[in-house]
C-alpha cells in the first residue's frame, strides 16, 4: 500500500469534515463524498470515471434523458495524481461537463484548455518546473548532462519542456534516455549501462519514484562514479531515496511545505474498529501493524488493540513536509467554494436548489 496516496485521500476526507462544521461556507449544507483507488493505472482510472459520470452506480444509466443523465452524476472530482490518470479521465468527465480538479497532474498538456476545459489544479503546471530546472543548472555551470525520463506524460512532456529550455540555455545533452517500470529488465539493464559509460556527471530526471526506485537499485549492483542528480517533484522530497548513497547531495524544485492545523490529530484519531470500516484503513491497519483485524485475512496474528499508531513511523504519519497533501486540501476548498457560488448568497444556502455539474 502506498501510505502516502491513503494520506492525501484522507486529507480530503478530513478537509469535507471541517468545512461541514463551518457557518460561513455552505451554511446548512452537508457535503458527502466518496474514495476510489485508481491504482495509478489507465483502465482502473476510467472505469471509476464512468462511474462518477453515471451517479456512482456501477452500471450504466440507461435514461434517454441528458438533463437526468446530468443530474445523477457527481457535480465535481478531487484527483487523480498522475498526469496520464488525469487525462484518461477528463477526457470522460469533461464530455459530461463534470469539472476535475487534481493536485498532482502537473503535465504542461493538460493546461489546454480545448482538449480539456473542465480541468483544473492546484499544483503548477510542468512547464514551469523545467523552465527553472534548465536555469539552474546553467547556474551552477553544468553544461553536459543526461537526461532521463519516465515513459509517461509527466515524464515526456516535462523532458521535452526542459530539453527545450536547455537548448535555450546553451546546455547540451549527451543522452536523453526514456524508460517505464513494465518495460523488460534488458531496457533497465542497457539504460543503467549508457548511464555508467557516459562522461556527463550531472543526470536530469523527469522520473516517477517507481521507475527511479528500479533504476537506482540496478546502478547499485556495480560501482558507480559520483552522480550528481537533478530531480522533479515527483521524488526529490520523498525521504525513501535517501537510503541510496548515490542520491545524495540531489538538487531539485517542489511545492512549499505547510502547516494544516488538526490534521495531524485526524489521522492518529484511528481504532481498529473505525479501520474496519472501510477497506482502505483495514488494509492500512494490517499492512502496518502486521496482524489481521477480525474476519478480514487469514494467515497473520489478530490485532489485539494493543497497536500504537502513534507509534508508527511512515509517510501516513509524517506531517512534517505537508506539500502535495496541502494541494488536496486546496483542491477540496475549490471545488467547496464554486458550489457555494451557485446555490448560496451572502448569507444562506438553498437546500432544494438543482445544479448541474458543469455550472459548477
Amino acid at each position: 500500500m502506498n501510505f502516502r496516496e491513503l494520506r492525501f485521500a484522507r486529507a480530503m476526507e478530513f478537509t469535507i469534515q471541517e468545512i461541514n462544521n463551518r457557518t460561513d461556507l455552505l451554511p446548512g449544507i452537508t457535503l458527502g463524498y466518496q474514495i476510489y483507488d485508481s491504482c495509478s493505472e489507465v483502465p482502473m482510472a476510467v472505469k471509476v470515471a464512468f462511474q462518477f459520470a453515471n451517479g456512482m452506480e456501477p452500471f450504466f444509466n440507461d435514461t434517454d434523458s441528458c438533463s437526468k443523465s446530468a443530474a445523477a452524476a457527481v457535480p465535481a472530482l478531487v484527483g487523480d495524481s498522475t498526469s496520464t490518470t488525469s487525462i484518461s479521465m477528463t477526457r470522460i468527465l469533461g464530455r459530461f461537463g463534470i469539472p476535475q480538479v487534481s493536485y498532482y497532474a502537473s503535465c504542461a498538456c493538460l493546461s489546454d484548455k480545448r482538449q480539456f476545459p473542465t480541468f483544473f489544479r492546484t499544483i503548477p503546471s510542468d512547464y514551469h518546473q523545467a523552465a527553472a530546472v534548465a536555469k539552474v543548472v546553467k547556474y551552477f555551470g553544468w553544461t553536459w548532462i543526461g537526461a532521463v525520463r519516465s515513459d509517461t506524460d509527466y515524464g515526456n512532456f516535462g523532458m521535452a519542456a526542459f530539453l527545450k529550455a536547455a537548448k535555450e540555455e546553451g546546455i547540451c545533452v549527451e543522452y536523453s534516455e526514456v524508460y517505464y517500470r513494465t518495460q523488460p529488465r534488458s531496457k533497465l539493464e542497457r539504460l543503467a549501462n549508457i548511464i555508467r559509460r557516459s562522461t556527463a556527471r550531472v543526470i536530469v530526471t523527469f522520473l516517477h519514484e517507481g521507475e527511479l526506485r528500479f533504476l537506482l537499485e540496478e546502478l547499485a549492483r556495480q560501482p558507480l562514479p559520483p552522480i550528481q542528480w537533478v530531480g522533479s517533484d515527483a521524488w526529490i522530497i520523498d525521504p525513501e531515496f535517501l537510503r541510496f548513497n548515490m542520491c545524495a547531495g540531489a538538487i531539485g524544485f517542489s511545492v512549499s511545505r505547510s502547516v494544516i492545523p488538526g490534521f495531524r490529530e485526524f489521522l492518529l484519531d484511528l481504532s481498529p474498529a473505525q479501520a474496519l470500516k472501510s477497506p482502505l484503513l483495514t488494509e492500512f491497519w494490517e499492512s502496518s501493524f502486521s496482524c489481521s483485524l477480525k474476519g478480514s485475512s487469514e494467515g497473520a496474528r489478530e490485532c489485539d488493540g494493543s497497536e500504537d499508531i502513534r507509534a508508527l513511523q511512515n509517510p501516513y504519519t509524517d506531517t512534517s513536509q505537508l506539500r502535495a497533501t496541502n494541494l488536496v486540501y486546496k483542491a477540496t476548498y475549490a471545488i467547496a467554494h464554486a458550489i457555494h457560488g451557485v446555490i448560496c448568497n451572502d448569507t444562506q444556502c438553498d437546500k432544494s436548489a438543482k445544479f448541474t455539474p458543469l455550472q459548477v
